[in-house]
């Protein structure tokens, strides 16, 4: 065959490939016109890429830097990106000819015989040959049904989803370590109020026992102020241990054992509360790479149905090879050496008992699977904001009610104790409102810092400051209608 028939063969072949199976079709989900917790008229107010940072803390920042480089998930994610990657160029390799070439020599001795006159005496001797053949050869499967590009494109879809799975986890170890960074400062401002009522009652404890002197108080009195104290007291190991347990999680996020942790937390009431506000529900479909990661889920799996529909039709390969054969070395590349061939070959199944049918209802169950879950991520998604909405909004009424109770309670223990300092009020009513101080006191900490989680739910339901379009992508000349 020569090459100007070759080249139009190849070029027929790729002519006439089609695609069989299911167009990729956007997904229909329900989408509503606006969140129940906001106004429709609420203007939107997105993360910014380092949202983190409106906390004002240096100690937090400097904690999300180190996680972002070092922790252990995310190297994982980033790991599992590249294996993607290198399946892409396993999948997208066989759309391209693949060649190859052959060198042998081959060597053969044959032995001859011959009667030498009229007599019976013979003679032997030996021919030896010598054959030198080099071919190159290339080889192409027509993808007339469309199955490998089916294959590629499945493959392409999964190294997108794999990019949006490493943005998810990253979105999620910032979060975690601003979680638990927020813990450790609550547990130490309970540390602390813990402390002042400790002094507190101590000092209460001290006017009783000066009464318990001069007959104006009973040893009952005293027994009680002191049961109150140790009380106080007994709690404060089990904040510590609390507080060492949540710098011990920082360890695990930021990559480092335990011992390398060597911030200390300092109070919640220093921090800045960033807004931030989700405007419309459909532009949430863009910001949230879980969201995104389903859908091209979703991608591969309708491009594996294509796959598994294509394998149903025959499939041909076309084969060539040229090369040159000679029996002397020297003389190899002479005209006289070369030779050239070409083949078209097709196979079809016969019968599989039903293998390859059921692989289609396969592919089509699993597409069905991966719809249900993309619908129930979206849904999840809408829900994530309303839940964070709804909990800041009420954290936040909470906070300051209970901010007016412990005001009210704070006067409420000065009179009593300036009363129980002047020895004009029972032992009983002191510790009722010494009781109340600092029970409020301890709620006002535990109220604040679920505000601050419920702020840090919203940044993470809004997908922190991450946007689809910002995705690195493994092969951008092959994403149109991916993106």
């Amino acid at each position: 065959m020569t090459a100007r028939r070759f080249c139009a063969l190849l070029l027929a072949a790729s002519l006439a490939s089609c695609t069989v199976g299911p167009k990729d079709t956007p997904p229909t989900v329900e989408v509503p016109l606006a969140y129940r917790a906001t106004s429709t008229t609420a203007e939107a107010a997105w993360p910014s890429d380092f949202w983190w940072r409106g906390f004002g803390s240096l100690e937090l920042n400097g904690l999300i830097d180190a996680a972002r480089a070092d922790n252990f998930d995310l190297a994982a994610a980033v790991a599992r990106v590249a294996q993607a990657d290198a399946q892409l160029t396993i999948a997208g390799a066989p759309l391209l000819p693949a060649a190859g070439a052959s060198a042998k020599e081959s060597w053969t001795r044959q032995q001859t015989t011959r009667r030498v006159g009229g007599s019976f005496a013979t003679t032997t001797g030996y021919t030896e040959t010598r054959l030198y053949n080099l071919t190159p050869s290339i080889s192409w499967e027509l993808d007339f049904w469309g199955r490998v590009r089916s294959t590629r494109d499945s493959a392409l879809a999964s190294a997108l989803a794999t990019r949006f799975d490493q943005q998810t986890v990253a979105l999620t170890v910032v979060t975690s370590v601003a979680s638990v960074w927020f813990q450790a400062l609550a547990q130490q401002d309970r540390l602390d109020i813990s402390g002042r009522n400790i002094a507190d009652a101590e000092q209460v404890l001290e006017a009783v026992r000066a009464r318990r002197s001069v007959g104006t108080a009973s040893e009952l009195d005293v027994a009680q102020q002191e049961t109150l104290v140790a009380n106080l007291r007994a709690q404060t190991p089990a904040l510590r241990n609390q507080l060492e347990q949540q710098l011990n999680a920082l360890g695990v996020l930021t990559g480092r054992p335990a011992s390398a942790i060597t911030v200390r937390p300092g109070t919640l009431t220093n921090l800045s509360l960033p807004e931030t506000a989700p405007g419309v529900p459909s532009s949430l479909l863009a910001r949230r790479p879980d969201i995104a990661s389903a859908e091209a889920s979703l991608r591969a799996a309708n491009a594996n149905i294509r796959v598994a529909r294509a394998a149903m039709f025959p499939q041909f390969e076309l084969t060539g090879s040229a090369g040159w054969q000679n029996i002397a070395l020297p003389l190899l590349f002479g005209p006289g050496s070369l030779f050239a061939n070409a083949a078209l070959s097709a196979t079809q199944t016969i019968f599989d008992n039903g293998a390859k049918g059921a692989q289609v209802s396969f592919s089509q169950a699993r597409y069905d699977e991966v719809l249900a879950n993309y619908r129930k991520t979206v849904i999840q998604a809408f829900t994530d904001v309303e839940n964070a909405i709804t909990a800041y909004r009420f954290t936040t009424e909470q906070e300051a009610l209970t901010r007016q109770a412990v005001v009210t309670a704070q006067r409420a223990a000065d009179i009593a104790r300036a009363q129980v300092l002047a020895g004009t009020i029972d032992i009983v009513t002191a510790l009722q409102t010494q009781t109340a101080l600092f029970n409020d006191l301890d709620a006002l900490a535990q109220v604040r810092l679920a505000r601050f989680q419920a702020l840090l739910s919203l940044y993470k339901a809004l997908g922190g400051g991450w946007s689809k379009s910002d995705i690195a992508a493994p092969d951008p000349s092959l994403l149109q209608g991916i993106l």
